[in-house]
C-alpha cells in the first residue's frame, strides 16, 4: 500500500489531521482528525509503500504491544484509511 498524493498531516489547534493538498483533493470540507498512535503510524511509513505488517512493527518498537494486537490494529487502520481515500494499493 502507499499513500495517496496530496494528503499531508498538519496540527491544528492541538489536533492532528489529515488535509489535502493540490488540485486532486480540491475537497476542503473534510479533515481527518486522527488519534496520537494513528499519526504515528502515518508519519513511520514510508510514501512509497507500506504493509500492516511493517506498521505492526513500527508499533511494537513505539508502543508496548503484542505484536497480533498490534497486527491487527494496523490491519483494521489500513482498511479505514483504504475506504476514505487515504491510501492505496
Amino acid at each position: 500500500m502507499k499513500k495517496k498524493k496530496g494528503f499531508v498531516l498538519r496540527d491544528i489547534c492541538g489536533q492532528k489531521v489529515i488535509s489535502g493538498e493540490g488540485l486532486e483533493q480540491v475537497n476542503f470540507s473534510n479533515l481527518i482528525s486522527l488519534n496520537e498512535t494513528a499519526a504515528f503510524l502515518w508519519e513511520a511509513v514510508e510514501d512509497n509503500g507500506f504493509t500492516a505488517e511493517t506498521m505492526a512493527d513500527a508499533l511494537c518498537l513505539e508502543y508496548e504491544v503484542e505484536r497480533e494486537i498490534a497486527l491487527r490494529d494496523a490491519e483494521a487502520l489500513c482498511a479505514k484509511w483504504k475506504e476514505i481515500g487515504l491510501i492505496e494499493d
